[in-house]
């Protein structure tokens, strides 16, 4: 009995240290805290799968106060929002590419003559690179709706024809292929900067690169430059290996997927910089990159509807560089959209770089004084 009490007190000696040790390490025990809030904030506020207020666009060939009345209608749905108007089905379908709506209703000249027929009275072009997106549009294609002038109901079998592009077969592979890229390049390029400048540190070769010439915005480069072509090899494995297994069609110009993955890759690895300045240890940078990882997937479209989120969800993704490089790849690979198309992503990719290294040059030469 004595020797099993005297067992208990070593124990719990053992576990006094390991309790101050953890108040003692500020950004583990703020992990702890941390990630269950924030999970539980993300899942039961933040992730939605109904979506509603999805911008789309009209074309309206009848000009007739009934089809204002069958767009003030699907407004009232509230599972989409008419924010443009345009005049031929053409100008729809560029909008449609260049990812400035996600549908656009075209209500044909003969709107009246559909009405008294059982014919579909309008139809919808779809954006369905998105399947979630596009199966929110699909739930519309019965919906009910009178003239007003009917002696009685019109029975029809569909409201309106469907068209969907871009993946037409709704396979969730086509999907989920080009957003993985930024997810994948997320989580390693994060966790490669991070944990090499604090490797660095952890086995004293940062004094050593003190006492050189070398500036620390020059470090900051030089840390970040390798790790480019480690992206662009991860991008072509997953791209090539999704285009051959899966069919994933790739109907941008490769030009230009390369110059955002770069945009994106920069981004990325700048965050990772940031973090490694602030973690001390590869643990810590692990940890931080974790933390970073879990709102990239939730809240970026990866997986749930943008449009789904409540605006303050909204605000945070927008500060994620995964929220636009997946707007931006999903456009270039499935609907061949250029840069010149997804100027604001590109921009805001190149804004978060630029300051980003100077972030984190600024807290690093703070470190050396």
């Amino acid at each position: 009995m004595n020797a099993f009490s005297q067992s208990l007190q070593r124990i719990g000696a053992i576990v006094f240290k390991e309790l101050r040790q953890l108040t003692r390490d500020r950004p583990t025990f703020g992990m702890v805290v941390m990630v269950p809030l924030i999970q539980l904030l993300l899942f039961g506020f933040a992730i939605n799968t109904n979506v509603r207020d999805l911008p789309v666009g009209v074309v309206d060939l009848s000009h007739t106060q009934t089809a204002r009345a069958l767009i003030s209608d699907l407004t009232a749905t509230q599972v989409v929002s008419v924010t443009e108007t345009y005049q031929t089905p053409a100008l729809a379908e560029d909008a449609i590419r260049r990812g400035h709506v996600h549908a656009v209703l075209v209500i044909p000249e003969d709107f009246g003559q559909r009405l008294q027929d059982q014919r579909p009275i309008a139809q919808w072009l779809i954006d369905g690179s998105d399947t979630m997106v596009s199966n929110a549009l699909l739930a519309l294609q019965q919906m009910p709706f009178a003239s007003g002038f009917e002696a009685q109901p019109i029975a029809r079998k569909n409201t309106f024809e469907i068209a969907l592009f871009f993946n037409p077969e709704r396979r969730s592979a086509v999907n989920i292929v080009p957003g993985l890229v930024a997810i994948v390049l997320t989580m390693t390029m994060v966790m490669f900067t991070s944990a090499a400048l604090v490797r660095e540190r952890e086995r004293g070769n940062l004094e050593l690169l003190i006492t050189t010439p070398v500036r620390s915005s020059e470090i900051m480069i030089g840390k970040i430059v390798p790790y480019i072509f480690v992206g662009l090899i991860q991008v072509a494995i997953i791209l090539g290996l999704g285009h051959l297994i899966f069919d994933v069609p790739i109907n941008g110009r490769l030009d230009q997927l390369v110059l955002g993955v770069f945009a994106f890759i920069s981004a990325s690895l700048t965050l990772g910089l940031l973090v490694s300045t602030i973690a001390k240890t590869q643990l810590q940078a692990m940890q931080l990159t974790v933390f970073l990882l879990i709102p990239s997937i939730l809240l970026s479209g990866f997986m749930f509807p943008y449009e789904g989120m409540p605006e303050a969800a909204q605000w945070i993704a927008e500060a994620l560089p995964a929220t636009h490089f997946i707007r931006m790849v999903r456009a270039i690979v499935l609907r061949g959209a250029t840069l010149e198309d997804l100027q604001p992503d590109l921009w805001w990719l190149i804004g978060f770089t630029v300051l980003g290294v100077i972030a984190a040059a600024s807290r690093f030469k703070k470190r050396l004084d």
